[in-house]
């Protein structure tokens, strides 16, 4: 009776282990993957004109590197406030720089400065500290994004896009936000504080156009800047709250073939 006794207890406890892998395996499947649901918008203010500003620089061609294939989308700004100091950066605007000014308000900061990162509109820090960085992109993409925001180019030409949006729900103080950003670009500084310097830059904003959201899809004309080709540029996209600077959502559009009859082919993986 003993053996027999033996495998009863066995059984019944491999039938137990069964039943408990059978739950796991339920509970596990119940739970949400958040997987790739959140996203990281980091905006660099940068200047040719600033010391400081090449280890930065440096930082997030880095990042760049190591997270092409994540929602991470860097944009670097080149403010021109530095302009006046010896060296004028061309790929400087007042708009950057107002941008810059606007930040400093949602996060009440007393003045601004470079090199300086945002991450997802409600972050700051100094732009050359990577733990910081890192730390805030990895909070990002652990928390599901609160709106879902899509991009499509529908045409092209040598001077303009027009980019149709759609996202999944609209608030009087969202805008979409546009940049045309070129890609890489090198600089040999002749004077000013990085004088005799080759500068390399990544994820240069070109061109920032803010939409008001009318409706959960529209088309929105761009046009492009100087220079532009399909191969050294993209567009990335996101969602700003303009009551407090919040980003609540992002995209990218990638241009993969050149220029032809007007129209150009298009990734985007996000």
């Amino acid at each position: 009776m003993r053996p027999l006794k033996i495998f009863i207890v066995a059984a019944l406890l491999i039938s137990a282990a069964l039943g408990s892998t059978a739950f796991i395996n339920h509970k596990l499947s119940k739970r949400p993957n958040n997987d790739n649901k959140g996203f990281a918008v980091v905006e660099l203010f940068t200047s040719e004109g600033c010391s400081s500003c090449p280890p930065a620089d440096e930082l997030v061609a880095k990042i760049q590197k190591e997270s092409k294939d994540k929602p991470v989308y860097i944009l670097a700004y080149h403010v021109d406030y530095w302009n006046r100091l010896g060296w004028k950066d061309v790929f400087s605007s007042a708009d950057y720089s107002k941008r810059q000014q606007d930040y400093a308000g949602y996060l009440h900061i007393q003045s601004v400065y470079t090199p300086q990162i945002v991450v997802n509109g409600k972050t700051e820090f100094v732009g050359s500290e990577e733990g910081t960085l890192r730390n805030a992109i990895s909070k990002g993409l652990q928390k599901a994004s609160p709106s879902q925001l899509s991009l499509n180019i529908s045409t092209i030409d040598h001077s303009k896009a027009n980019i149709k949006y759609e996202v999944d729900s609209i608030d009087k103080n969202i805008f979409l936000e546009l940049a045309i950003l070129q890609k890489n670009a090198q600089t040999k500084v002749q004077s000013g504080e990085n004088s005799g310097r080759t500068l390399s830059h990544v994820q240069i904003v070109r061109k920032l156009q803010s939409v008001p959201l009318k409706g959960k899809e529209g088309t929105v004309n761009v046009a492009l800047p100087n220079g532009f080709n399909t191969q050294g540029w993209e567009i990335i996209g996101f969602l700003q709250n303009t009551a407090n600077g919040t980003i609540t959502g992002a995209s990218r559009a990638i241009f993969e073939s050149e220029v032809s009859a007007g129209t150009a082919a298009l990734n985007n993986p996000n």
